[in-house]
């Protein structure tokens, strides 16, 4: 079972994926790593714009999308992995349009 916490900074572990939320001036993050290999998903900090997809937390945008779905089905593929194992922090659950 993973454990996790719903305060912005959560970080969320389970099957090899470690999940971080975290709250900066401009935007919501949430950033994945597994075995070497990372991901981002990043929406401004009022929550109604797109998401973008990133190779990391600062890296270029990579695709936007509406649904929070179809960026964790990017995120899953940029890690190796399927989305149902990806860990989501309580706190990052929300995001998406």
């Amino acid at each position: 079972m993973a454990d996790a916490d719903s305060e912005p900074g959560a970080t969320q572990r389970a099957n090899g994926i470690t999940a971080t939320y975290q709250e900066t001036d401009t935007e919501r993050l949430l950033s994945f790593e597994r075995e070497g290999r990372t991901a981002a998903i990043a929406q401004n900090v009022e929550g109604y714009a797109m998401l973008k997809v990133r190779p990391s937390a600062d890296g270029d945008e990579l695709e936007r999308y509406y649904g929070f779905d179809m960026a964790l089905d990017h995120a899953a593929e940029l890690l190796g992995c399927s989305p149902h194992d990806i860990p989501i922090p309580d706190a990052a659950a929300d995001m998406g349009m």
